[in-house]
């Protein structure tokens, strides 16, 4: 979105994800632009072509509510899609640069993310990573202090293993991070982020062009964990009081079930050190491990006839 005419970009690209039949309007012959035409979405919220061409080429800024509305209504968005067009539409004071930090969790925030139990961390603004507990980064392991859950999602392919749903889930991620980000994108960590991903992801530049906005609601995920199997969560973010729009995400399963008890045995995993993830791990493949038992036991390669020393250290044949 550029800063110039955020509201203009906007218009467009929700007005090309509306189709005449959304709207129950008779579509004749080929139409040569994807979703409405132009002088479609001002006829029907009650404007003139003229008017609605300046709006969305940036030369008129300021609509009113009722026209607003009105566009919101013929646009098919929500209720917080609708509340992100108010904004983009409303006057912005300009903004000092804002000094590169590392916002600080409250202490509060720290102690709770260390005694929740669940597998939780928290981000700023921009999605970066400022606290996790170790089972968040046991159940997500590119959940680490440092990372950007979209840069994660989009360039890590881990994620893609990890996640049943990952084109959902991304996307919801991006919607997500452009309604915390609402109108202020002059942030430089935002320029080079968004930048980065647009480079290096199609997927990414597929869902940014359509400029998708999302509440913060507690949202399922389903995962394919290596060492616990099939999961399915559900994901809650709770605000962080400050300044800083910090947000505390969680991973939940519902109480008595199935899912509760693998979380349960991956927190166990996690506490108990490598030696019984090694373990798990093992029991997890038990075909990788038994044909090498059988064939200690025999004293011979079945293949070669010859008797191998399987001691620790290089293979001997005799």
């Amino acid at each position: 979105m550029s800063e110039e005419n955020r509201l203009g970009d906007y218009l467009r690209a929700r007005r090309e994800l509306v189709t005449p039949d959304d709207l129950g309007l008779p579509s004749h012959g080929v139409r040569r632009v994807p979703g409405l035409r132009r002088e479609e979405v001002a006829l029907l919220a009650g404007i003139s072509s003229d008017y609605y061409l300046r709006l969305e080429q940036g030369r008129d800024r300021n609509p009113s509510a009722q026209v607003l509305d009105a566009l919101a209504r013929v646009l098919l968005l929500d209720d917080t899609a609708t509340a992100y067009l108010h904004q983009l539409a409303a006057p912005r004071p300009r903004s000092r640069r804002r000094p590169a930090r590392r916002p600080a969790v409250p202490p509060a925030t720290a102690q709770l993310l260390g005694s929740i139990g669940l597998p939780a961390f928290v981000t700023d603004r921009t999605l970066d990573i400022i606290a996790v507990n170790p089972l968040a980064t046991a159940l997500v392991p590119t959940v680490r202090v440092g990372e950007n859950r979209l840069r994660s999602f989009f360039l890590d392919p881990a994620e893609r293993d990890l996640h049943a749903d990952w084109s959902a889930t991304a996307a919801q991620c991006v919607a997500v991070f452009r309604r915390r980000l609402g109108t202020d994108v002059d942030d430089p960590r935002v320029v080079r982020l968004v930048g980065e991903l647009s480079l290096a992801s199609a997927e990414f530049r597929k869902v940014w062009a359509r400029h998708d906005v999302r509440p913060v609601v507690a949202k399922p995920i389903r995962m394919n964990h290596p060492l616990v199997g099939e999961l399915s969560l559900t994901l809650s973010k709770l605000d962080v009081d400050g300044p800083d729009g910090l947000a505390l995400a969680a991973y939940h399963a519902a109480p008595g079930s199935e899912d509760a008890e693998r979380l349960a045995l991956l927190a166990s995993l996690t506490t108990t050190g490598p030696a019984r993830r090694a373990e798990a791990a093992r029991r997890a493949e038990p075909a990788q491990w038994a044909e090498p038992v059988r064939r200690e036991a025999s004293g011979a390669d079945p293949r070669t006839g010859r008797t191998e020393n399987r001691l620790d250290g290089p293979r001997r044949t005799t």
